[in-house]
């Protein structure tokens, strides 16, 4: 397989963020609050940036400042209480839940901190199941599976389950799962956050890859190392975004 054939099969996109394109995410005048108990709290309080196709966005910023909150909105896990969220040119705030369900399948690809994958499967039924949710036929997604699989640098341990894996070889799965629909937006909270120095410098130089080839990533860490990857971040702090290094 040419660079070319596995990059079309991971399915990144083309370009970074071209001059005068609009962008991939637009978060505009974005409030999240909650109750709890008696008293209302101010998740985010007024959060407003863009995000062009193809850049690396890292979200940094102190435990509760808003990040997961943040991220939880782009993922269309949650919805606002005032503004908007748009993610190629969809208002995600706006979906009920069947279509906020069909737009993750469809648009967003999620990598967690732990990894999340299903202990009874193997690597590679682990990276079909988007593809199933999503009505993929069985032999397309074995097929899809076994090249991000290869991607990613595990091609010899497709059918090695959770517990037969390190920690970084199950992180590579989990983006591999990620990427299985060809989303537009590939979304990682906290990465490399259960690996240590050396693996997680593998995840992150796999993560460089798959932007240097065009996919839209945006990270939120506590990592200095994963965060100083990326071209550009966001501070954020109280529910605000302090500082954007443009």
């Amino acid at each position: 397989m040419t660079p070319q054939e596995l990059a079309d099969a991971v399915g990144v996109v083309d370009g970074a963020g071209r001059r005068g394109a609009p962008p991939l995410i637009r978060v505009a005048g974005v409030e999240r609050d909650y109750r709890m108990g008696e008293e209302t709290v101010h998740a985010l309080r007024g959060v407003s940036f863009d995000v062009a196709a193809g850049e690396w966005l890292a979200v940094v910023g102190p435990s509760g400042c808003g990040k997961s909150t943040l991220l939880n909105l782009l993922g269309a896990v949650d919805r606002p209480s005032r503004g908007t969220v748009r993610i190629a040119g969809e208002d995600v705030g706006a979906m009920d839940d069947r279509a906020a369900t069909s737009f993750r399948l469809r648009r967003v690809g999620f990598v967690f901190q732990r990894f999340y994958l299903m202990p009874m499967l193997t690597a590679r039924e682990n990276v079909e199941l988007p593809m199933a949710e999503a009505g993929v036929g069985r032999a397309e997604r074995q097929a899809r599976a076994r090249e991000l699989l290869a991607y990613v640098g595990l091609a010899p341990r497709e059918r090695h389950r959770p517990a037969q894996l390190s920690g970084g070889e199950q992180q590579r799965v989990a983006i591999a799962r990620a990427l299985a629909n060809r989303p537009a937006l590939l979304l990682a909270d906290e990465p490399t956050g259960e690996l240590d120095a050396r693996t997680g410098a593998e995840i992150i130089d796999l993560l460089g890859r798959l932007h240097a080839e065009g996919t839209t990533i945006l990270v939120v860490t506590h990592d200095e190392t994963l965060a100083q990857a990326g071209g550009r971040r966001i501070h954020m702090r109280d529910g605000l975004v302090e500082r954007d290094d443009k």
